[in-house]
């Protein structure tokens, strides 16, 4: 089933950028710019993970989340904090924040926070398929990745990337034959106001392209000249 996602920010291109990544992981989210009208959606519709900013006109988050908990809607909550905001982030803690991001961030880091939450209320991502003994795992042919534990398995050995290289791959790994463009990894793994060139995702999908081409033929990554990369994998290659 579809899990829904309220996400309570007005700075617009961040609240688009949440929706496209939250979209593209196979959540369905509303966006909602002003906390009076954050507070009214969330006691009038289901949700099953709320995003919220604290700088919002009209109410700001730590209103919208104490009214939440004071009526009773248990839905957790991710407030979205300031950089340096130690206040904040103990403010919205004590007020029943399940868990916070600070502000510059990555999605990736977001959609791992989001995936935690989730998991933690009795929930998971709709993309990760369950292993009885090793947790959640995604698979392309010989390849496994857990993205809990940040580890790598090919060809039954473990890989080892750096967190850049892992959080690349995982974003690619999930659309698998799809062109992604460079501008997309930078604001996935970078965060949207990054402020390297995209020199910085070239360097790291080498890296990653190197690692995985070790030994093994059935996974790799093409570069799309002018665009970007995309994962293709090979069945049936060894």
């Amino acid at each position: 089933m579809q899990k829904h996602i309220l996400v309570v920010e007005d700075e617009p291109t961040l609240a688009r950028l949440l929706s496209y990544n939250l979209t593209q992981e196979g959540y369905h989210t509303k966006l909602v710019d002003h906390g009076g009208e954050g507070l009214q959606a969330a006691l009038e519709q289901s949700f099953d993970l709320i995003i919220l900013d604290i700088m919002l006109p009209g109410m700001n988050g730590f209103e919208v989340l104490g009214k939440l908990r004071q009526k009773g809607v248990k839905t957790p909550v991710i407030i979205l904090t300031a950089r340096n905001a130690e206040e904040e982030v103990v403010q919205g803690l004590k007020a029943g924040a399940d868990d916070y991001i600070t502000k510059p961030f990555g999605v990736a880091e977001l959609l791992a926070r989001v995936s935690a939450v989730m998991r933690r209320s009795g929930t998971d991502t709709p993309q990760l398929a369950e292993e009885p003994e090793d947790g959640k795992v995604i698979q392309a042919a010989d390849l496994k990745i857990y993205p809990e534990k940040y580890e790598v398995v090919l060809n039954g050995e473990q890989i080892q990337l750096r967190p850049k290289e892992f959080e690349v791959l995982l974003y690619l790994v999930q659309r698998p034959g799809v062109v992604v463009t460079r501008d997309d990894l930078m604001n996935v793994v970078w965060g949207f106001d990054y402020v390297g060139g995209q020199r910085t995702v070239d360097v790291h999908v080498s890296s990653l392209r190197k690692k995985l081409e070790m030994n093994q033929e059935t996974v790799q990554i093409d570069s799309i000249r002018g665009l970007g990369y995309k994962l293709v994998i090979h069945t049936g290659k060894k």
